[in-house]
């Protein structure tokens, strides 16, 4: 099998890392729409279940096809190790997981997805796993006041959905380091085309690929990437499931076994999905592929859209306020500056003048914007996250993650810049 060169750009690695076919291979990744692997002897076998050889046995853990596509995902984010998960959330709640059990603490940003919160605060909570949820602008003494003795993680995402504030990482992660503990960041909104958060200092990465990596609304999905900086041996007293020796597996620690280099995915791999089973299917891979083959061309059109869009409600007189961190004057602009400065994302936030009930007449008037509980695709789309996405929060809850009930997010797919623009305009005269 040929090798890509060193030091090739992304937009390189978007098509072709992950798999490089050999003399008379396939030239597209093949689908193994398989369950199971054939195998000589039990011996052979036996090696997998021990963690011995590296293979296949069940595609509940592991299929090619998935693992081709990881490997791509990884190159992308320059991490060491990933996994493919059956959706975004399944991502989050085992890079979470695979850090914390019954007892432990999370810090979080406030402003996360609507789903990612209820994970946390709800979810996680009723299986022993407490969080605090910080302002991502907070100060360094409440940060670190957020911390307990218990904390095992940080989490936060690049460019929250649907707020839109960009994370400072290296502030974040620096703070993280200092309490011993990783930091998470869902990448999804920036996608690695815009911005590496394993660059910045964070250690773990997680996307939802259903939506810029698929692109297409083909597939739910999710990824996992580990930096493969951390060093769990140096803190391990905090992360025992990853440093003490695992029963289940005839005793492997999986530090020591894999380094900190694979630790992570493999303990995520062959503990987590073995026994929760949130496992993407190779059809679905494959559409995730075909859509991480254009990510860097889509990328670039979202966002200048995007800005277009923005820059257009920034001076409408039915436009309370806008939030794109690319908008000379946003709040994060300068922040968005730094760690995304090919563009930000495609998805644009506004609130309408007059509260909900003009966020919801502006929507009903829209022709070529879809309402649709979806975002970061190739066709457009918007939603009202305070009744829908985020529906299940208080107002205190609300307010903390910055949303209102006039908060319309819009996401601007690869259509014509003019006639988006022009669908909002006219939705914003009729809804009047």
């Amino acid at each position: 099998m040929s090798v890509l060169p060193e030091n090739i750009n992304i937009e390189t690695k978007c098509v072709q890392s992950g798999y490089r076919p050999g003399n008379g291979e396939p030239r597209e990744v093949p689908i193994y729409q398989s369950t199971t692997f054939k195998y000589d002897t039990s011996a052979d076998m036996g090696k997998l279940f021990d963690l011995e050889a590296s293979g296949y046995f069940y595609s509940r853990l592991q299929n090619p096809t998935c693992d081709i596509v990881a490997a791509k995902i990884a190159e992308l984010e320059g991490g060491t190790a990933a996994m493919l998960t059956g959706s975004g959330q399944a991502a989050t709640f085992f890079a979470l997981f695979n850090l914390c059990s019954a007892g432990d603490h999370i810090v979080s940003s406030s402003t996360i997805y609507g789903g990612s919160y209820n994970l946390i605060a709800v979810t996680m909570k009723r299986m022993g796993i407490e969080a605090t949820f910080v302002s991502p602008d907070c100060t360094d003494e409440e940060l670190n006041a957020a911390f307990r003795p218990n904390t095992k993680a940080v989490f936060g995402e690049t460019i929250a959905n649907p707020a839109l504030t960009v994370l400072d990482i290296e502030r974040w992660a620096a703070a993280a380091h200092d309490h011993g503990v990783p930091l998470v960041i869902d990448n999804t909104f920036a996608t690695p085309v815009n911005c590496r958060p394993i660059a910045w200092g964070a250690d773990i990465v997680t996307h939802s690929t259903t939506k810029y990596m698929d692109g297409h609304a083909s597939a739910v999905g999710g990824c996992i990437v580990d930096g493969g900086h951390f060093d769990w041996m140096a803190h391990a007293d905090k992360y025992p499931g990853l440093t003490q020796p695992d029963d289940s597996y005839h005793g492997v620690t999986y530090a020591e076994r894999f380094g900190n280099a694979g630790a992570f995915i493999t303990k995520a791999t062959v503990q987590l999905m073995r026994d929760l089973g949130s496992v993407q299917s190779p059809q679905s891979a494959y559409y995730l592929n075909i859509g991480l083959e254009s990510l860097h061309v889509r990328m670039e059109r979202h966002c200048s859209t995007a800005l277009a869009l923005a820059e257009f409600l920034s001076r409408h007189p039915q436009v309370e306020s806008v939030s794109y961190p690319s908008l000379p004057g946003d709040p994060y602009y300068e922040r968005a500056a730094k760690y995304l400065p090919k563009g930000s994302c495609g998805v644009v936030s506004f609130c309408v003048k007059g509260g909900k009930p003009a966020a919801e007449a502006f929507m009903k008037e829209l022709k070529i914007f879809a309402i649709e509980t979806h975002v970061a695709d190739a066709r457009s789309c918007c939603l009202h996250p305070a009744s829908s996405t985020h529906r299940q929060m208080n107002e205190a809850e609300l307010k903390a993650c910055g949303i209102s009930g006039s908060l319309v997010r819009m996401s601007c797919g690869l259509e014509s810049a003019e006639d988006l623009i022009a669908d909002v305009e006219k939705a914003l005269a009729a809804a009047r």
